[in-house]
């Protein structure tokens, strides 16, 4: 019997792990509008829109390959160059203020006119703007020579500039009731263009004299009834007959008309919409393609009538926008509203057309947006024009449309569009890549489908299998829709759910059905009575679906707000839990075990599998959550809502720590396996976004925001600005603003502390001793370059071979080192020099700093060197005076004042404008050390300064610092520690000086080394905190206190150990010396004879003359403080003083004690 599942209920006030809000002030808001961890990369899936392409041809002398073609398109604010031969990306433009209304190009310059103004581009950059005078809308434009001709969006007025100057040459005001709609100049007409209006009048104007010179009425363009307005024009072009030019109509009428002699020549008529573009073959095929506004291409032969020849339907799933014939080829360009460009090619002047190339993308915008794979390189794109596309991150022409099986022979032979017959829209996308080369492994679910279909990315079509929601072996159960699908981490299993609350499982490589899984009833009754108006068998359906990668669980979670957690082997519901709320959708991260569930109460629930319990709430949203994501590491998440705000959270903190707007809903959301781009798919358009991670480039804060830092970023572009400027977006992906990173130590701990350079120590020490360094390893001789031998050995003439050695010594004489790299190297300045004439002269030098740490010690010993004028010199004193003010690189500092003076010193000597920074010097490091060694005392010498004020002066801090610390250890900290402390050398110390006080006999007690080693050192550590913090406190204030008493304890239990070292010492050595007297008096062999005297021959009689004593010069230091060192025999007379002066006490004292005990006793 099944046991019972576990039933856990959450509600809305269920404990949750604790999460710190920070108050952000308004003040604290960031002033740069840019996101913190995305910035806007690249766009993709954009081919073209409703603005006619432009078509140019490019024949190069010699050419074997025939024309050049290049296919301008319009991006919305931006433009597109494509090759045409391969349909290759070149060129995209940066983006305008305002869309793109009409395109055109002129040799390598690129026209387009954008709200009031004319934009030129020479290879992607702007070099000309030209703006409309009266700052209205430009609608059409055309490059007429050297005049480029624009048309306003109201169709009254035609401006005509000159391409060269810029200057506005004409303004033509046409009359009321014309509306201009298009401009075409007719092949040999000289200044003159005809010009079509929405009204279908076409007039042909005079440019130069701004004169109309005809105007041809509607009547004979195209025959109507007198009671019927004349429908606009909307195509004009140029036959390959001089004189002659098509015209095409909204009513779907096309006109060939002789504007010479006002006569239409044929009339031709498409039944499927307005003309949207005309365009006539030229390599002598008398064709004619006609384009309509419900995407059929219709062919006529202009020949036999304009007889229909052939007729593409469904050749765009939209309307057509332009069509151009390639000049003397059997090839069309179309292109389309449906984000598409389509090469079509003749075989024969009466076959059908055959679809050769094209670039295309979706042409209504995708919904839902996956990454495939782990490369990061694929996307799979799901739209409402029911199609699926992967499209590569990469490039452009790796984007293809999975196939949905030979489609257009049947919409052709049915007359219908192909789009009629595609799958319905998807709803759901699941895939697995560890058996993508075995058979299927893509899953989709479709609107109001039963049947979930499999896919093949490596085939790239549809896969051999309609999975049925209700299986053959269940056809009792009632049919739902499938809801939502998912492939096993293996590959092997697909598992979709339905509307009505089942969910089943099947082989994903036969098809066949596996499992049965049932969601229920609800677990608590009642609990889903919102949904009692809704039929019952919709009650529990399926919105999400996940299984782990052990196949060890199958989760799905329902919309009356329960997740469920199956086994995977037994089907067996082990657990159900509800949430306080409805769920949408879920997103399951593999590697960590998370669950995020988008709940309906607008917020993201994210559960631990493992545990099965809810560990964070992610909420702050003002609107309905569409979709979510997590991070390839699931330290973030990133959701999207219908308020058109991206946020994303700390996942382990639970905090908001970036949020940003874009200009339009992102309906669906994905982030790379490599964690380099968020991908975004939006409400208005039909391309996919990249937005770099700025974490994986710079560093980014991640501390958290509110609601109220939410900043407006603009959307990505095709390509960026410019092509330089898009290489380097990423390496400088940086906040300008950096916060403090609390993590990081700072670099001064405290304004009074000393920091060092935390480089090798080595590194100081050669660079003082480089000199000796470079004496000691200098080369006895320069090396030798073996001499080369040429390939064929130069012999001179004569019956015997010889070779001609002096020719080559001769050409070597003539090589002459030229001087001209050495005289450019000594005008030019180092970076050494330049870091230091660049820094300011009250600033820290850090930048300096930090450039000389990364010298090795020879170059900047060649640096120092090179510092030849008096400037170079002040600014290097500069430099050291800050660096010691700052308090930090101290002994980086020290070494360069010693390298410099003995270097410059006599410099500094000499000139008497560098005293002042000199002295300036002495008093920094006279503040910022206790012992001025080195070039202090140099400047004391070459200042004259007397020593006796300095040894005055430091007499006086000695006196007044040792009786500070004598006076706090023997009558404060002592006597304290000997109240206090029980144990050790204390009650050692308090027995002494108990019988001190009594006069009483102490046995001695045997001590060890260790004792002797300690003696005091307590006392002294703690005397020496108490004076440091004193001394320090009353120089520099309450600051000066931690690092005064941590210094001076350290130095002082430094010396006492010292001190307690040398006794040691000392008693060790009179040891040895009285065990080798009594060895001696024991065995008088073994006494040394002392070293003869030194003999010093004379004409004289020969004397005798002692060696003379050794006085080391330690002995010699201490004696000039008033010290002498006291010999063995001395130590040992003044110790058995000491023993015989507290034996005659220890008996005094005896004495005096018998007798007072004599009187006391009774007679």
């Amino acid at each position: 019997m099944a046991a019972e599942p576990r039933v856990e209920t959450v509600e809305d006030d269920l404990p949750l792990p604790p999460r710190k809000r920070t108050r952000i002030s308004s003040s604290a808001r960031p002033s740069k509008a840019a996101p913190r961890l995305f910035a806007p990369f690249r766009a993709l899936g954009l081919i073209t829109n409703h603005v006619p392409f432009v078509l140019q041809t490019r024949s190069q002398k010699g050419a074997t390959e025939g024309p050049r073609l290049h296919v301008l398109t319009c991006l919305g604010k931006s433009w597109a160059m494509w090759e045409g031969g391969k349909m290759g990306l070149l060129f995209v433009g940066p983006d305008l203020s305002e869309d793109i209304s009409s395109m055109a190009m002129d040799g390598n310059a690129v026209w387009v006119a954008s709200g009031p103004n004319v934009v030129k581009y020479l290879r992607g950059k702007e070099v000309t703007r030209l703006q409309n005078p009266l700052e209205s809308t430009l609608s059409y434009i055309l490059i007429f020579g050297t005049q480029l001709l624009a048309l306003t969006e109201d169709g009254r007025r035609m401006f005509a500039w000159n391409t060269k100057s810029g200057e506005l040459e004409a303004t033509i005001q046409f009359e009321v009731g014309f509306t201009a709609t298009t401009v075409l100049h007719p092949a040999t007409y000289l200044n003159k263009v005809l010009v079509a209006s929405s009204d279908g009048k076409v007039q042909l104007w005079n440019i130069r004299t701004q004169t109309r010179i005809h105007a041809f009425s509607p009547s004979s363009l195209l025959p109507i009834p007198a009671s019927q307005n004349a429908p606009a024009i909307t195509a004009l072009t140029q036959s390959p007959a001089i004189d002659v030019v098509g015209i095409g109509f909204a009513s779907g009428e096309i006109s060939v008309y002789d504007v010479k002699m006002d006569e239409r020549l044929l009339k031709m008529t498409m039944r499927d919409g307005a003309i949207r573009a005309l365009s006539f073959r030229s390599d002598g095929q008398p064709i004619l393609a006609s384009a309509s506004s419900t995407g059929h291409i219709a062919l006529w032969d202009l020949s036999n009538q304009g007889r229909l020849i052939h007729v593409v339907h469904g050749a765009h799933d939209g309307a057509v926008t332009a069509l151009e014939w390639v000049p003397g080829q059997p090839l069309l360009i179309s292109s389309g509203e449906d984000n598409s460009v389509k090469q079509w090619v003749f075989d024969s002047p009466t076959s059908p057309p055959r679809l050769l190339k094209f670039r295309s993308g979706h042409h209504a915008p995708p919904h839902i947006i996956r990454y495939y794979g782990e490369d990061g390189k694929q996307l799979l794109t799901a739209s409402r024009d029911r199609s699926l596309r992967c499209t590569s991150v990469v490039r452009d022409s790796r984007s293809f449309e999975l196939s949905q099986g030979s489609l257009a022979k049947k919409a052709s032979s049915l007359s219908i569009p192909v789009t009629s017959l595609k799958f319905p829209p998807i709803t759901a996308i699941s895939y697995s890549t560890t058996r993508a080369k075995d058979w299927d492994d893509i899953l989709t679910a479709h609107t109001d489908e039963p049947s979930v279909r499999s896919w093949t990315m490596k085939d790239k079509k549809v896969g051999k299998y309609s999975l049925s929601s209700v299986p053959e072996n269940k056809r009792g159960l009632p049919e739902g829709s499938a809801k939502s699908v998912c492939v096993s981490a293996c590959g092997n299993f697909g598992i979709t759910g339905s509307s009505t609350g089942i969910i089943y499982m099947y082989n994903v490589q036969s098809g066949v059905h596996r499992k049965t899984f049932d969601v229920g009833p609800h677990p608590i009754p009642g609990a889903s009575s919102s949904y009692s108006s809704k039929k019952r068998s919709e009650g529990r359906g399926i919105t999400g679906l996940a299984s782990d990668s052990l196949n060890t669980v199958v989760i799905a979670t329902t919309v009356d707000g329960t997740i469920n957690f199956f086994d995977f082997h037994t089907t067996e519901l082990e657990q159900t839990l509800v949430l306080p709320s409805s769920s949408l959708s879920i997103t399951f991260h593999n590697d960590s075990g998370l669950l995020a569930v988008v709940c309906d109460d607008l917020v993201v629930r994210i559960i631990d599998v493992e545990t099965r319990r809810i560990v964070r709430e992610m909420s702050g949203f003002k609107s309905k959550i569409l979709d979510a994501v997590f991070s390839p590491d699931a330290r973030w998440l990133v959701a999207t809502s219908l308020d058109s705000v991206i946020r994303t959270f700390d996942v382990p903190t639970g905090r908001l720590i970036d949020a940003f707007r874009t200009a339009s809903v992102a309906t669906s959301i994905a982030f790379s396996p490599t964690n380099d781009f968020l991908a975004t798919a939006h409400v208005d358009s039909v391309g996919i976004y990249l937005w770099a991670n700025r974490a994986q480039y710079s560093e980014v804060s991640f501390q958290s925001i509110s609601n109220d830092n939410i900043v407006d970023a603009a959307m990505p572009s095709m390509q960026g600005e410019e092509e330089e400027e898009a290489l380097e977006e990423l390496a400088a992906l940086a906040i300008a603003e950096k916060p403090t990173d609390v993590f990081v130590t700072p670099p001064q701990l405290d304004g009074d502390l000393v920091t060092l350079t935390l480089l090798p120590r080595t590194r100081w020490q050669t660079l003082l001793n480089l000199d000796v360094i470079q004496q000691r390893n200098k080369p006895k001789e320069p090396p030798k370059q073996p001499e080369k031998a040429p390939f064929f050995l130069p012999t001179l003439p004569g019956v015997e071979h010889r070779f001609a050695l002096q020719e080559s010594e001769k050409a070597k004489e003539k090589e002459k080192p030229t001087k001209r790299l050495q005289k450019a190297a000594g005008s030019a300045e180092s970076v050494f020099l330049q870091k230091l004439t660049a820094e300011n002269e009250d600033g820290d030098y850090d930048a300096f700093y930090d450039y000389v740490k990364t010298l090795s010690p020879a170059a900047i010993d060649l640096e120092i060197r090179s510092l030849v004028t008096l400037d170079a010199h002040r600014l290097f004193l500069t430099a050291l005076i800050q660096r010691l003010r700052s308090h930090r690189d101290f002994e980086a500092v020290q070494t360069f004042q010693s390298v410099f003076l003995r270097i410059h010193g006599d410099v500094l000597v000499a000139n008497e404008e560098l005293k002042g920074d000199m002295g300036r010097l002495r008093e920094v490091q006279a503040a910022e050390s206790f012992v001025n060694a080195g070039i202090f005392g140099t400047y004391a010498v070459f200042k004259g300064l007397p020593m006796a004020t300095i040894a005055g002066g430091a007499a006086i801090n000695g006196g007044i610092v040792g009786t500070t610390f004598f006076s706090i250890r023997e009558y404060l900290v002592s006597p304290t520690l000997l109240s206090i402390v029980k144990s050790g050398q204390y009650a050692r110390r308090r027995a002494e000086l108990d019988a001190k006080e009594r006069g009483a006999k102490l046995e001695q007690e045997k001590l060890d080394w260790w004792d002797m080693r300690s003696h005091k050192v307590p006392d002294t550590a703690v005397s020496g905190a108490v004076t440091g913090g004193v001394l320090y406190a009353w120089r520099r204030g309450r600051a000066g206190i931690l690092p005064g008493a941590v210094t001076a304890m350290v130095a002082c239990t430094a010396l006492q150990l010292a001190l307690n070292e040398l006794g040691v010492v000392r008693l060790k050595m009179i040891q040895r010396r009285l065990t080798e007297a009594q060895a001696i008096e024991a065995d008088p062999s073994q006494q040394q004879l002392p070293s003869p005297p030194v003999v010093t021959p004379t004409k004289q009689p020969m004397t005798v003359v002692p060696p003379p004593p050794s006085n080391p010069m330690s002995q010699r230091v201490f004696g000039w403080f008033g010290f002498r060192k006291v010999s063995d025999e001395d130590y040992l007379e003044r110790l058995k003083l000491e023993r015989d002066a507290h034996l005659q006490r220890i008996a005094e004292l005896e004495k005096e004690e018998a007798e007072a005990a004599d009187i006391i006793t009774p007679q």
